[in-house]
């Protein structure tokens, strides 16, 4: 498929996603209702619609956005970096550790738009700098497959810490705030939290639409990368950065929310191919893309209750990582 194309396409399909998540909902908004509480018309028995549209569904739609954007590009970054589809931002731990990180942000009394993903990107800082640390081989390199292991290790121990938080909270309040971050929801979206989120998602994407050709040359391997004037190493450390700050302010600002990072990126690669110049802008409008549709799901399946969004995501991703699996993984000699 052409690439310009195809963006064009995603940039409407955007558009279109955002108006329709915020007219979908308990109270169904229709369009023109919807515009006019955009711009502030709405009087005397519309205002109502007024306040859902501008204070409720349109800070929970764009930040649901920017959250499967932020996703999809660290999972991007992931599966150019180790030349795997089944790479996401949970392959290194990262989700894991930023859940901790907010986790034990919130266990010590503290919370908002600023200490919580100051928390969640220590958290999944740290899962990063000990997994590139055990990946190291005596040459000094980085082993792939070593940076896999490590990562699926130290993400079952920082899921194991989350769950020790939660133990250690039961019978408080913080117990039901952890609880949303290891569910994933958008239900206390603000327009506080989406400041928080709008430089973070702008500035990785910028920062990884001008590394594209560079990421490109790592799929030569580290000698042709070298030869092509890419500092493989160097380049590794930024991506990991960029991808960890993406995964981990998403999770901060929504919980965790698996396979979008997983789903999306892949099947923008089997449309598209691995130009990641291409790739990028792609993958990220298609992640935002599914979130919101996804959390209007959310929202409606089971009124008036609401469904945790990491569970939506799930029934979806799960069936896609299945097939990944039956029709990717290679074969064993026997």
């Amino acid at each position: 498929m052409k690439p310009r194309l195809v963006l064009l396409f995603l940039s409407l399909l955007a558009l279109v996603s955002l108006v329709a998540g915020v007219m979908i909902g308990p109270v169904f908004v229709p369009w023109r209702e919807a515009l006019a509480g955009l711009f502030g018309h709405g009087a005397g028995g519309e205002a109502f619609q007024t306040v859902i549209v501008r204070q409720v569904r349109l800070p929970r739609v764009l930040l649901g956005f920017l959250v499967g954007f932020s996703l999809s590009l660290s999972g991007t970054v992931m599966q150019g970096l180790f030349h795997n589809p089944l790479a996401s931002p949970y392959v290194l731990g990262v989700a894991s550790g930023a859940t901790a990180g907010a986790a034990g942000v919130i266990a010590l009394g503290f919370g908002g738009p600023v200490a919580l993903p100051v928390g969640a990107f220590l958290g999944g800082s740290v899962v990063v700098a000990l997994v590139w640390r055990i990946a190291r081989t005596r040459s000094g390199r980085t082993s792939p497959l070593g940076l896999i292991l490590a990562g699926v290790a130290l993400g079952t121990l920082f899921t194991a810490l989350t769950s020790f938080l939660l133990f250690v909270t039961a019978g408080d309040r913080r117990l039901s705030e952890i609880l949303f971050w290891t569910m994933g929801g958008l239900s206390r979206a603000s327009w506080r939290y989406l400041g928080a989120m709008l430089p973070v998602a702008a500035a990785g994407a910028v920062v990884l639409q001008l590394v594209s050709r560079e990421l490109n040359a790592l799929a030569l391997g580290d000698e042709g990368a070298f030869h092509l004037g890419v500092a493989p190493e160097r380049l590794r450390r930024l991506l990991l950065g960029v991808g960890t700050l993406l995964a981990s302010t998403a999770v901060a600002c929504a919980g965790t929310i698996g396979f979008v990072g997983l789903v999306t990126p892949h099947v923008m690669r089997l449309l598209l191919g691995p130009d990641h110049r291409v790739l990028v802008p792609a993958a990220a409008l298609a992640g935002g893309i599914f979130l919101v549709w996804a959390d209007a799901l959310a929202r409606v399946a089971m009124q008036p209750a609401e469904l945790p969004l990491g569970i939506v995501t799930a029934f979806f991703g799960v069936p896609f990582f299945l097939y990944l699996l039956r029709t990717r993984l290679p074969e064993v000699p026997g």
